[in-house]
C-alpha cells in the first residue's frame, strides 16, 4: 500500500499541476491603471489570485526543483519560507484571504507591502520562481541539444537574475556545477513506464498554461507597482 502511494505521489507532480492550472482562473484587471469594477464592498471585481489553488501550484514546483539538487538549495529554501508565510497568511483568516488580491490591497492601504516579510513581497517572489520553473521546463522541452547545467544557467540569467542581489547571485554560480545530467534529471520526472516523448508533451503542455497564468498575475503585481522589486 505504502508503494502505490509512493508512486502515486511521483506521478502528481507534472500531471497535477495540469490539473490544477486546468482548473485555476485568475481575473486580472481589464485595463493596467484604468477604472476598475467594484462591488459594493470595495473589492474589484476584476482582480482575483485563489489562494489555495496559487500555493498548490507553487507546492508541486517545489517538489520539481527538488529534483535538481543542491543547486537550488538556496532558492528552495525561499520558495517554502515563502509558500509558509502565505499559508499562514491564509489560515488566520480563510473566508477572507481566499483571494490573494485582498492582501495585495490590505498591505498597500497600511503601507506594508514593501516590508521585508510581506506577503505582498512572499507572492512577488513565488511568481518569479514560478517563471524559473516555466523557463527550465520549456527549455529541456524544447531543446533536447542543451545541457541541464545550460538550461538551469540560462532559465536563472532570464527570470531571476534581474532581481537577486550579488549574493544570490554568487551562491548560484557556484551551485551550478552541482547539477544532475539532463537524462537522470529527465528520469527523475517521468512517470512509471512513461516515454521521454510523452514527458516532453506534457512539459510543454504545462508550459502552455504556466504562460497566461504567470501573465495574469504579473499585470496584477504591475498595478500594485510591485512588479520591479529587488532582493534586499
Amino acid at each position: 500500500m505504502k508503494r502505490k502511494r509512493d508512486m502515486e505521489k511521483k506521478s502528481s507532480e507534472i500531471s497535477s499541476a495540469i490539473e490544477e492550472l486546468s482548473m485555476m482562473v485568475v481575473i486580472k484587471p481589464s485595463a493596467v491603471g484604468g477604472n476598475h469594477e467594484h462591488h459594493e464592498d470595495g473589492a474589484s471585481a476584476t482582480e482575483q489570485i485563489p489562494t489555495k489553488p496559487f500555493l498548490s501550484i507553487c507546492h508541486l514546483v517545489l517538489q520539481v526543483l527538488d529534483k535538481i539538487g543542491p543547486t537550488m538549495a538556496v532558492l528552495r529554501q525561499d520558495i517554502h519560507q515563502n509558500i509558509k508565510r502565505l499559508e499562514l497568511m491564509y489560515e488566520s483568516n480563510p473566508s477572507l484571504n481566499s483571494n490573494l488580491v485582498e492582501m495585495l490591497k490590505l498591505e498597500a492601504s497600511k503601507g506594508t507591502a514593501r516590508k521585508r516579510c510581506s506577503c505582498s513581497k512572499a507572492l512577488v517572489w513565488l511568481t518569479r520562481s514560478l517563471d524559473f520553473a516555466m523557463a527550465l521546463l520549456q527549455s529541456l522541452a524544447k531543446d533536447p541539444n542543451k545541457s541541464m547545467e545550460q538550461v538551469v544557467e540560462e532559465s536563472y540569467a532570464a527570470t531571476l537574475t534581474p532581481w537577486h542581489g550579488w549574493i544570490s547571485s554568487a551562491a548560484f554560480r557556484v551551485a551550478i556545477k552541482l547539477v544532475p545530467d539532463r537524462k537522470t534529471f529527465m528520469n527523475l520526472l517521468r512517470e512509471k513506464d512513461e516515454t521521454c516523448e510523452a514527458l516532453k508533451e506534457k512539459m510543454q503542455m504545462l508550459v502552455s498554461l504556466l504562460v497566461p497564468f504567470l501573465e495574469d498575475i504579473h499585470c496584477i503585481l504591475k498595478v500594485y507597482n510591485l512588479d520591479r522589486l529587488k532582493s534586499t
